[in-house]
């Protein structure tokens, strides 16, 4: 026999026995050990931590909330290529051997003897490693000491007490993948935004390969080692036969789309689900994030897409508007080789994360021309013709040095089509919501321009100056008063001695006066004269009180002449209830945002009861104050401030524009009779948005591009006119207050006949406060 020969096999022999000898002697250590090994309660009665869960009304996942990022799994739903791909890479003899794989021992010890490493642990050791030992021992014969004393007893025990269906569903539920991953199920939701079932095989092979290592083999972190981790157990499942032929080519070249941005949803939903993480919290404390809640919004996809998209159009819009600022920072570019210039590059633009379609870049060179900046994922681009349009003059010599564009300037591009163009991080601010008004149910959510950049929500948090999307409330309140639409009232200059001597002489918007005028079209041109005279009339605390109805705080709109300018507070939340008001006929829903919370189980722990229109116990205002109010906003929209809003081409559309003074805040308040949408802008730090900029060219464009969407194909509403209304000459009257009882002009009554008895009093007594 051949020396070389000679030795192998007795090197062979000498394995073999030290294997044996390592059996019989784990065996006695087991007798010993066994006894003492800890119940498996946490196995058998699994229940890992699960995070709680944001979803919209149509089932999307808008948050995810908890340190483990978890979705528990039964194993009759994780699909078998899933499992395969696990059993490849980690453990294909699971289904064969009693928790210890004797087999793989020696074929890892041959593989550690010959210097290519390995291990041997099965799934099931794992298992028994992640609920009940540490990985804190530093020595090869303390680990050594742990695997035979505990981790192999500890196997065994797991293997008589479970399945081996429930030891792959428990392993597949409880290892930690990354990303705050823990179970195959949330990986596939974090890396590829899909569920278990949709996964491909190239999909499945790449999320296998990250139990081993996953902070070496992530596929966000580590693309190219977590693509030959990938490929080699698309190599190992074809050997198997998990996989054919035909499979494992069309697999191995499959490009994969993996989430760079682990935190990213389906939906732009932030405000919402932190809105809902807190209401949760709220009731149900830390258990919010282990316990597996599931929480339904009343938001949906379409309707929170349109609105988010609506708000960012409507904020770039204005930014173009009124110039480009400059570079976001300059950074000084490395010159001595490309690769150091790459990495201080990255390290820069980490600092200006991208903001969805806004990306930050590095400008390399700029000429009035052209300029070459390179993106943080490494990409350069080029801009040039209309991409430079809008930072077009701080390319040019001339241009202050602490603006101009040049090498090593920070700028934000966004892509349309194939054309990259500059443009900016916006300063501003809005708000947008709408909601059902027949229950209160909210139906988008935009709290700002982007969460992670500014989490302040402007719909629940900012209070804001009104202006004159106010005025309704004072002109529904009027109504009580006995005033009606036709009523005419003198735009004409008012002064007012405040306490202090000071004067105080409100202005219209152009400073221009009207003259005598009706209150239906006084409403449709937001004349501020009419409405102080209106209130004068009606009495500011008895209108203080009057608002309250609509949910308004009286302590944030306090009784002064300035409240019918809208100089009080709201938040765009108040608004919008407010409004649905006149929207649903004269009922006071509360906006509401979870429809119901369930457990991990699908058991519903708690569900929403909303206030709804219709039921008389909930109204407010008159049905014919509401049915005025709504043929005067919607005068508001045919002929008034709103008239851009024709462009959706419907006849059931109402609301009303505003503008503070100043033009520090710009609002439309606005609905359809089943819909109700609320649009804001403004500055955090509150100043000007420019002299010319009003809520009916700022905020009015957002309503509009959601409602193009989010009333297509819904049919349009006409209104039935309540009983206890008088029309006549086209306007609509209390019956106790009819045309002959109400002041109607200046000295002519109906149809131009001189003014009757009763007329004249009425008018002589209001003349003073009215006139």
């Amino acid at each position: 026999m051949h020396p070389v020969l000679r030795v192998l096999l007795g090197g062979i022999g000498v394995l073999v026995a030290l294997v044996l000898m390592a059996v019989l002697v784990l065996g006695f250590v087991v007798t010993l050990a066994y006894p003492k090994l800890p119940d498996l309660d946490t196995l058998t009665d699994y229940r890992p931590k699960i995070p709680l869960r944001v979803f919209s009304a149509d089932g999307v996942l808008i948050g995810e909330f908890g340190e483990e990022r978890r979705n528990l799994v039964h194993i009759k739903d994780i699909p078998d290529i899933m499992k395969k791909a696990v059993l490849a890479i980690e453990d294909d003899r699971f289904y064969e051997h009693g928790g210890v794989d004797y087999q793989g021992i020696v074929r890892a010890s041959f593989a550690n003897l010959s210097g290519g490493g390995g291990g041997a642990s099965t799934i099931t050791q794992q298992v028994a490693r992640n609920f009940f030992l540490t990985s804190n021992e530093p020595t090869f014969l303390q680990k050594a000491s742990r695997k035979f004393l505990y981790e192999i007893p500890l196997a065994w025990k797991i293997e008589r007490n479970l399945t081996k269906d429930q030891i792959l569903e428990v392993y597949m539920n409880q290892i930690y993948l990354g990303q705050r991953a823990y179970g195959f199920s949330s990986a596939a939701q974090i890396y590829f935004g899909k569920q278990l079932k949709e996964l491909t095989i190239a999909e499945s092979a790449m999320l296998a390969g990250l139990p081993k290592a996953p902070s070496a083999y992530n596929p966000v972190v580590n693309p190219k080692r977590a693509h030959a981790r990938q490929q080699y157990i698309l190599l190992r499942m074809r050997q198997l036969g998990y996989i054919t032929d035909q499979q494992y080519t069309q697999a191995k070249d499959e490009e994969l789309k993996v989430k760079t941005d682990s935190t990213a949803f389906g939906v732009h939903a932030e405000y919402v689900s932190e809105m809902a993480r807190q209401l949760v919290y709220a009731q149900f404390k830390d258990d919010t994030y282990t316990r597996g809640l599931n929480v339904f919004t009343t938001i949906t996809k379409a309707d929170q897409d349109a609105a988010y998209l609506a708000l960012r159009r409507g904020i770039i819009d204005y930014e173009r508007r009124h110039g480009y600022r400059g570079p976001e920072g300059y950074m000084e570019i490395p010159t001595a080789s490309k690769e150091e210039a790459d990495d201080a590059i990255e390290s820069e633009l980490a600092d200006h994360p991208d903001s969805d379609d806004l990306i930050a870049a590095v400008v390399l060179e700029a000429t009035t021309k052209e300029i070459t900046a390179v993106l943080a994922t490494g990409d350069e681009i080029k801009i040039s013709g209309s991409g430079l349009g809008f930072a077009g003059n701080l390319l040019s010599e001339k241009a202050p040095p602490q603006k101009k564009i040049k090498r090593g300037a920070i700028i934000r591009v966004f892509q349309d089509g194939k054309n990259w163009i500059v443009t900016q991080m916006p300063e501003v601010e809005s708000a947008f919501i709408s909601l059902d008004p027949n229950d209160g149910s909210i139906r988008s959510l935009v709290g700002g321009f982007d969460f992670n950049r500014n989490k302040f929500n402007h719909v629940i948090q900012a209070w804001r100056q009104p202006g004159s999307s106010f005025k309704p409330f004072i002109y529904s309140s009027s109504l009580e008063k006995g005033l009606s639409p036709a009523t005419i009232i003198n735009d004409a200059p008012l002064t007012f001695t405040q306490t202090g001597g000071q004067v105080w002489q409100p202005k219209n918007y152009g400073g221009k006066f009207e003259g005598p005028i009706s209150m239906r079209r006084a409403l449709q041109k937001s004349i501020n004269l009419v409405s102080i005279r209106i209130l004068e009339r009606v009495g500011v605390k008895y209108a203080q009180e009057y608002i309250t109805r609509f949910g308004f705080d009286a302590d944030k709109n306090p009784p002064y002449l300035t409240l019918a300018l809208g100089a009080g507070a709201v938040t765009p939340l108040q608004m919008v209830g407010a409004y649905s008001v006149f929207a649903n006929g004269g009922y006071k829903i509360n906006p509401y945002l979870i429809s119901k919370i369930t457990d991990n189980n699908g058991n519903t722990l708690s569900e929403a009861q909303p206030a709804r229109s219709g039921d008389e116990a909930n109204r407010v205002i008159d049905a014919r104050n509401a049915f005025v109010m709504d043929s005067m906003l919607r005068d508001v929209v045919r002929h008034g401030t709103a008239v851009k809003a024709l462009s959706l081409k419907r006849t059931d559309l109402a609301g009303k524009t505003g503008t503070t003074n100043d033009s520090m805040d710009a609002w439309f308040a606005g609905y359809q009779p089943n819909l109700v949408g609320i649009a804001w802008m403004g500055y955090d730090q509150p100043k000007s948005l420019g002299d010319r900029e009003t809520g009916g060219g700022l905020a009015l464009p957002i309503w509009i591009s959601y409602m193009q969407k989010a009333l297509k194909d819904v049919p349009m509403v006409d209104r039935t006119v309540p009983s206890g209304l008088i029309e006549s000459g086209g306007e609509y009257y209390y019956a106790e207050y009819p045309p002959s009882a109400s002041v109607r002009d200046l000295g002519l009554g109906e149809h131009g006949a001189a003014a009757s008895p009763e007329e004249e009093k009425a008018k002589n007594q209001m003349k003073n406060e009215l006139f």
